[in-house]
């Protein structure tokens, strides 16, 4: 790599890269470890969902129409293609229900960027790669996105108008393919300098678009990409995160809103002693991550004042305080008739299936569930506002209040707190991934498949069998009912 005069220091990118290429599993907790395992889990049940809805359906027919026959399967469709394409697809089913993990303080799908790109390099790459090294590898993506984030801020690039995933999640894939490829300091940052100069992603599609769900996908295709390119002996960008012309942080800082607007020393700060994959979220609800306060608002009601939320005609208005971050992602009301995508992404509308169906999982979602009078007429009832002393730090940034008022003015308002939603505080156990596993994958794939699968998930680093695993990923699965 030749070296650029208008880099600095810290040597930031390559601190990270030591690290990726030095830690062994031996290095690392075993509640680390056992955690990776059920992320793992929760990530291929969302995959298996995911997998014939219709937008997944029409962006695996488009993607085939154009790819040639590969080696690395589509999960649930007994298809094969080359293994970018295969990390596209795979990476938009776990994407494609709003179901996965996210990280709280620094946005990213981390299941949906790892797990594609490393499933794919099992297939793809001959050479006899184990269960454990898929483990650490996948291990060190989960730890290595949200660290890229917080180099921006985390959320401060969302509300600034960026699918922040989609931004840090390139980096990610890279480091943990090339991990899994074994590859060396020098060209682990080249990987992680070619990932990083394809980072992209905007939220404004958010508001009904079928990419939602494949950008994600872009940057696990990406990624993965960058990773076989730098095992080639391709070169990327020397000192990419801390470069101050043309980097990661300093180009996608510029316009940060918090001061100093990037931190980039953050990124590697305590690596290897505190472990931000412990503080990855796995989704209870099937919206995305800052309506589950709103969601969490309804049921404090719905639990305190059990009659207050069944007659529609006697409320006012319900109002909800949110953080900024919350406000701009999801504090917007849609329109009738709403596409699937902004519905999930819409917390009014969550709300209103919470009190109309005490659930916002895959049926409140179908086509027919969205087009049902008593859900809009509380659409209409519940609207969101900024709060501005939401906004102080990490922790302020989840609490939501609710205030219900009523039109007889007689009648005393309700108010309720959350401080953050259920699986940020508390996260949800690994009993209760298991139950989510379970829950996610009944009537989709055969019941032994689904033992087996989890069998083999929860025993990576034993000697499991990584073949047999993506060989079961990649059988039919069936159509999701309603949709």
């Amino acid at each position: 790599m030749a070296e650029n005069p208008s880099q600095s220091s810290p040597a930031i990118t390559a601190e990270l890269c030591e690290w990726v290429n030095s830690l062994q599993l031996a290095d690392i907790p075993d509640d680390v470890v056992t955690r990776t395992k059920y992320l793992v889990l929760d990530g291929l049940g969302c995959a298996i969902i995911g997998s014939r809805l219709p937008w997944s359906e029409t962006g695996t027919r488009a993607v085939l129409s154009m790819e040639s026959a590969g080696s690395c399967s589509v999960w649930g469709w007994n298809k094969k293609v080359g293994p970018l394409a295969a990390a596209l697809l795979n990476s938009s089913f776990i994407q494609a229900f709003e179901l996965d993990d996210f990280h709280s303080e620094s946005p990213i799908h981390s299941s949906s960027v790892v797990l594609p790109a490393l499933c794919a390099l099992v297939q793809h790459d001959h050479s006899s790669i184990t269960d454990s090294q898929f483990l650490l590898a996948a291990l060190i993506g989960y730890e290595v996105g949200p660290r890229i984030g917080f180099g921006l801020w985390g959320g401060d690039i969302l509300s600034r108008g960026w699918h922040s995933g989609a931004v840090f999640g390139p980096a990610a894939a890279a480091a943990a393919s090339s991990k899994l490829l074994g590859l060396s300091v020098e060209k682990i940052e080249d990987a992680i300098g070619i990932a990083c100069t394809q980072a992209c992603g905007l939220m404004s599609a958010q508001y009904g678009s079928m990419v939602k769900r494949m950008q994600h996908g872009f940057a696990s295709r990406n990624g993965l990409f960058s990773a076989i390119m730098a095992s080639q002996d391709y070169t990327g960008i020397d000192k990419v995160l801390e470069t101050p012309y043309g980097g990661f942080i300093s180009t996608f800082g510029n316009g940060g809103t918090r001061d100093p607007p990037t931190t980039p020393h953050r990124i590697t700060e305590n690596l290897g002693k505190n472990w931000e994959l412990q503080n990855i979220n796995v989704k209870p609800y099937a919206s995305m991550a800052a309506t589950h306060g709103t969601i969490d608002c309804i049921r404090k009601v719905q639990e305190q004042h059990p009659d207050v939320l069944s007659d529609v005609e006697a409320i006012d208005e319900i109002v909800v305080e949110m953080s900024e971050p919350a406000f701009k992602k999801g504090g917007w009301s849609p329109k009738r008739p709403v596409e699937m995508t902004s519905a999930q992404m819409s917390a009014p509308y969550a709300a209103a299936s919470q009190i109309v169906d005490g659930a916002v999982l895959v049926g409140q979602f179908t086509p027919a569930s969205l087009d049902r009078d008593e859900v809009w007429k509380w659409v209409d009832k519940i609207q969101c506002v900024h709060n501005t002393e939401f906004n102080k730090d990490k922790k302020t940034m989840w609490f939501q209040r609710m205030t219900t008022t009523f039109k007889d003015q007689t009648r005393e308002k309700i108010e309720v707190f959350v401080e953050a939603p259920r699986g940020v505080k508390p996260l949800l156990t690994n009993e209760e991934i298991r139950e989510k596993w379970k829950m996610l994958t009944g009537g989709i794939i055969d019941v032994e498949t689904r033992d087996r699968i989890e069998q083999i998930v929860l025993s990576l680093g034993s000697g499991a069998d990584l073949a047999e695993l993506v060989e079961l990923l990649g059988r039919d699965t069936e159509k999701l009912r309603g949709f």
